[in-house]
């Protein structure tokens, strides 16, 4: 039986009469507090951790300490859900369900000790081996937690470990079990774990009375809980076809043969026959041919022979070398099989090249969680970013109590962390997803004696890792490559002997923004506050401006002998466009081999972000933006970098990189690229309130265009109505392109809503470069990068060169 036992009770079937319609499930039932130990479901057994002790452990529920504060420490309920993938939590005030639950695959890290600012700061008290830190993708704030015994401990440490590398190591098989074969084709696709993982607590929910049968009242409101809202007659008849006792019931495998037709793809089955014909299998020859039609570079019959030994579940068809719908199901859902190139997910690109030919991840205000005007410092934001792939932080270094200097928003009510804690984050974090070189980008307003202390703390805390001298012996002519400064941290700073302004001040990071802006009496420095700070710079501290050396951008004009390569211009958002304005071409000249930082206006008082793309069309490495701020300059960022291994660093396209190059982003050219798009469906879409199991989203799908002004584009298809888990459009999105190597495609979802603007479901962004052509799933993201999994768009791509 698909759902184990239920309680006892009937409910007598009830007529239908109207429409309904499909929405995908978000939150999963609560496990009643102080419940008895229950037996390991099959999504565990096919895991292999039914006999685990630690999971055994977690199954049975743990009383920890959550540590928020030094006066707030409770302890809690915490147990593990029988589908293994989810962990329910005690909270004093019931909530909804969704907010008493996470999902093991929104953690990012599960760190021992005290190894998060929290524990640091409040638990002290605590021996470090009773504590643990589960750190969460997105924003959603780390978990402290204390154990009983460091036993306790180590045993949810080590067990949410497991969980979370079974699920990355998951084969596809069990990865995309929700899509269940046809009778005949393939039936060796199971529901083990994409049923049990959500259908199984959806229908346990929907048995109102427990029996373990399922009446047409009943089905009904499981479909209104997993996004559907089927019109009754069709939905009745469906229950009829599945219903072979005749008893008005559902049970077993009549329950399971409902769900099979439920999940049904029919634009698959369409597309398979289509290439395999009348015996529903496709030889290696036919799904060669399928390739080649998908435009599959240097397809071969070797390469589709070893999609048939990687995707197809039936063994008797993978010895014959066939491929059943089940497998090509499979495949489609798989990396191999996405919009993204699967070849564009490692280092792909040459990283030899000078760090002025990259765009280089970069952050603004990284010590923020929140608003620059009173939100939290942390170091937890570097690990967060890091963890993003950026490769550029920021550090707003003042004076601090003891001699020891600190980083804040200067003047607000910001908190306050430690520089040298700081330090110590980057030390520990920054290449543990990238190897490729980290910029420290310091905005310094401390005295000499204090910027001593910094240069202190960078030497000594980061050792050979600190980069203090050229990589050669004399003055670079260029700088050097992120492969020649693996593993190593450069300092962007002032340098002495200084760059001296009019007034014989030596130029400070945002002096073009202090001139050009009011930025508010909570910011506003007098010239006596500011003079102190930016008039001295300590040799200690100069020393370390080695290769990006803080300058300001005086001329764009070409000299007789350029500037330098290792000098760094920062320029607020405002001056860059309006250098891109009046002189673009040179803006983009001077882009091929000296760094442009550019960081958002001050007057952007609640951390929002600008489109960084305006920037990189001109060539600006650094373009650093809010990281703690969602929206869709985030999502461009992340698209941006989604790319060369998530390593930080993207190579520009060559038009930016050539020395003399025309190109200026005002004046791209005539059109060469046609970019279509056609949108077939989409699959279990979220709900946006997963509390109402009568609020079914009206999808509709918009497909943007962000590259230079004349390529920005976006259009969108109609909305489906009451639809969220299977919606259907079939319509084409057609885009004309200029300068296409520098184009990003964003694929964006939205419940439509007549009376207000429509909500955002999902997205997913990626260069166009890495977009591959043919029939492609695309995975969609929350609006803090989340997978949204198991939710998919299924569209046809096709890029055309003139």
């Amino acid at each position: 039986m698909l759902c184990g036992r239920w309680r006892r009770g009937r409910r007598p079937p009830e007529e239908s009469a109207a429409p309904a319609r499909v929405v995908a499930p978000l939150a999963l039932p609560l496990s009643p507090d102080g419940a008895a130990p229950r037996p390991a479901s099959r999504a565990l057994k096919k895991m292999g951790l039914t006999e685990d002790e630690d999971v055994l452990a977690m199954l049975r529920g743990s009383r920890l300490c959550k540590i928020r504060s030094r006066t707030w420490q409770k302890e809690r309920l915490y147990r593990l859900q029988e589908d293994g993938l989810s962990v329910w939590f005690q909270r004093r005030i019931p909530h909804a369900p969704s907010q008493h639950i996470f999902l093991v695959q929104h953690i990012e890290a599960v760190r021992q000790g005290h190894q998060s600012e929290g524990l640091r700061r409040f638990g002290a008290a605590f021996p470090p081996a009773r504590c643990l830190t589960i750190v969460f993708r997105g924003r959603r704030k780390n978990l402290d937690l204390v154990a009983h015994s460091a036993e306790e401990a180590q045993r949810w440490a080590r067990g949410l470990d497991k969980l979370r590398a079974r699920l990355e190591a998951m084969s596809q098989r069990e990865r995309l079990d929700q899509y269940p074969s046809r009778p005949g084709v393939g039936t060796r696709l199971s529901f083990a774990v994409g049923t049990c993982t959500w259908i199984h607590f959806y229908l346990h929910q929907a048995d109102s009375n427990q029996d373990s049968k399922m009446t047409f009242k009943e089905v009904k409101g499981l479909l209104r809980m997993v996004n559907v809202d089927m019109n009754d007659m069709y939905a009745y008849r469906l229950f009829k076809e599945c219903d072979h006792s005749n008893d008005e019931r559902l049970e077993g495998a009549e329950i399971e043969e409902f769900v099979r037709q439920l999940l049904k793809r029919p634009e698959l089955e369409e597309l398979f026959l289509r290439f395999s014909g009348k015996d529903l299998v496709l030889s290696a020859p036919e799904l060669l041919e399928f390739l080649k039609a998908q435009g599959e570079a240097g397809a071969t019959l070797a390469h589709a022979q070893q999609l048939i030994q990687t995707y197809e579940l039936h063994e008797t068809a993978k010895h014959h070398e066939l491929m059943t719908l089940d497998g090509f199901m499979m495949y489609l859902l798989s990396p191999e099989g996405a919009a993204l190139d699967p070849a564009h997910t490692a280092v792909f690109q040459d990283m030899g090249q000078p760090l002025a030919h990259y765009f280089i991840s970069s952050s603004h205000n990284t010590y923020l969680t929140d608003s620059q005007i009173g939100g939290l410092s942390s170091t937890e934001a570097y690990i967060r970013a890091f963890a993003q792939g950026c490769r550029c932080v920021e550090l707003d270094c003042w004076e601090g109590p003891g001699g020891e200097p600190v980083i804040y928003h200067g003047h607000t009510l910001t908190s306050k962390i430690l520089f040298r804690d700081v330090v110590q984050t980057v030390r520990d974090h920054a290449f543990m997803l990238s190897p490729y070189p980290v910029i420290l980008s310091l905005e310094n307003h401390c005295g000499l004696e204090q910027q001593a202390v910094m240069a202190r703390h960078l030497r000594t805390i980061l050792g050979d890792m600190l980069v203090t001298e050229v990589l050669g012996t004399q003055d670079p002519k260029e700088l050097p490559s992120p492969e020649q400064l693996k593993g190593r941290v450069l300092v962007k700073g002032r340098k002495l002997p200084a760059v001296w302004g009019e007034d014989d001040r030596p130029l400070s990071d945002r002096e073009e923004e202090e001139e050009e802006e009011a930025v508010g009496a909570a910011q506003q420095r007098t010239p006596a506050e500011a003079r102190p700070q930016a008039s001295q710079i300590s040799p200690e501290l100069s020393a370390l401006a080695v290769y990006c050396r803080a300058t300001r951008l005086q001329t764009l004009q070409p000299g007789p002998s350029p500037a330098g390569p290792c000098q760094v211009s920062s320029l607020s958002e405002r001056k860059a466009r309006k250098l891109l304005r009046e002189a673009g071409n040179s803006f983009v000249q001077h882009n091929t081999h000296q760094l442009t930082r550019v960081y958002p206006l001050g007057l952007r008082m609640n951390s929002a972000n600008y489109s960084p793309q305006e920037m990189w069309n001109a060539g600006c490495q650094l373009v650093a933006l809010n990281f703690q701020t969602p929206g869709y300059e985030m999502d461009l960022n992340a698209g941006r970098f989604l790319v060369n291994g998530r390593c930080g660093y993207v190579l520009k396209p060559s038009c930016l990189r050539r020395p003399g190059t025309m190109f200026d982003p005002g004046c791209p050219g005539p059109p060469n690229t046609t970019l279509t798009v056609q949108v077939l469906t989409a699959q279990q879409l979220p709900k946006l309130n997963a509390e109402k199991p009568s609020s079914i989203v009206d999808p509709l799908v918009r497909v943007e265009i962000h590259g230079v002004p004349a390529d920005c584009a976006r259009k969108e298809t109609s909305h489906v109505l009451n639809n969220g888990f299977n919606p259907r459009w079939g319509q084409t999105l057609q885009f004309l392109l200029r300068a296409p190597e520098l184009a990003l495609v964003r694929f964006v979802v939205e419940d439509y809503d007549t009376a207000s603007p429509n909500d955002f479901v999902g997205q997913f962004t990626l260069p166009l470069s890495s977009l591959k052509q043919g029939y492609r799933h695309i995975h969609l993201l929350s609006k803090d990068g989340a997978p949204l999994s198991p939710a998919t768009l299924f569209v046809h791509i096709c890029v055309q060169h003139s």
